[in-house]
């Protein structure tokens, strides 16, 4: 039995929740994934999972033994990248996360021009809307909104984007401006729930007193329905600048409350602490940080 690839097996089968599922992940026949894990829990002595009809899950011994497999296969593998020369030249597959709109808007193209520079290099771009732990989700680079408090990481600051509350003028016209965040209460609002916590609606200063938000009218999962909904009139809205570049430049949406409006976001390219930097990573590092603050810095300022 070819123990590593047994862990390798194991951790696709833990990682994608179920046998069926690490199968397709593998691109392996469904019987040869079990017969496999089976085999390295008789090898063992012990077993690993818990079947149901749909998923697995770890047994105590199963789980101890997936964390160590992930850290023997994670040593396995920078020892051949290094063998194979990717700590002395670019190449490889490079796995870089950031935000859904601010990945397609500024990410993606200078993602693209990185590609057409480096062509040993593949990129993996995941485009989501939430912090992920780029240690547990085998990322090498996120592009990250906010402080960093992740004391495992570090990071290059390329720029800020600020919060924005916008209303279409049509909106305005039938229900008024809001002169003070107080007003918002008698507006109806539209609010986006893509994290798993959705920030309050403060203001300077970002004291208790100043938290005031308007009635949700209209709850929605995606930063462009958002936008699509104040645009067409549904109510107030708190995005981030970047997210509404179009819509202000062309008076589709219109900024208010600027002069309450908090502290800018830094936005920053953050990476894993430990260990050596592959230098994929350094090149993008290098290639996208003065890229990513030119776009940035282009964005219109709609605060005081």
């Amino acid at each position: 039995m070819d123990r590593f690839d047994a862990m390798s097996v194991l951790l696709a089968v833990v990682e994608e929740g179920s046998l069926s599922a690490g199968a397709r992940r593998l691109r392996s026949p469904l019987t040869t994934v079990s017969r496999k894990v089976a085999d390295l829990e008789q090898h063992l002595g012990t077993r690993l999972l818990v079947r149901t009809s749909r998923r697995v899950a770890l047994t105590d011994a199963g789980r101890d033994y997936v964390a160590a497999s992930r850290r023997i296969l994670e040593q396995v593998e920078e020892a051949e990248r290094a063998a194979a020369g990717e700590y002395s030249e670019p190449r490889g597959e490079l796995s870089v996360t950031a935000p859904v709109v601010l990945g397609r808007r500024h990410v993606l193209p200078v993602a693209a021009e990185f590609l057409a520079e480096y062509a040993r290099i593949d990129l993996r771009l995941f485009l989501i809307d939430r912090h992920v732990n780029l240690l547990e989700e085998h990322l090498d680079i996120g592009v990250r909104l906010g402080h960093l408090a992740d004391s495992s990481l570090m990071g290059t600051r390329v720029g800020e984007v600020r919060r924005v509350i916008c209303a279409s003028p049509g909106y305005l016209a039938r229900h008024g401006r809001p002169a003070v965040p107080e007003d918002l209460r008698a507006h109806d609002g539209i609010t986006f729930k893509g994290f798993s916590t959705s920030p309050e609606w403060r203001y300077r200063g970002d004291t208790e007193a100043l938290s005031v938000e308007p009635r949700t009218r209209l709850a929605v999962n995606s930063t462009e329905a958002a936008v699509e909904a104040a645009v067409a009139g549904l109510g107030v809205a708190r995005v981030l600048s970047y997210q509404i570049v179009d819509e202000l430049r062309s008076g589709a949406l219109v900024p208010l409350l600027e002069a309450f409006a908090p502290e800018p976001i830094p936005v920053q390219l953050v990476y894993a602490a430990q260990g050596q930097l592959p230098v994929k990573a350094r090149a993008f590092l290098d290639w996208a940080a003065p890229r990513l603050r030119a776009r940035l810095a282009d964005l219109p300022v709609c605060a005081e």
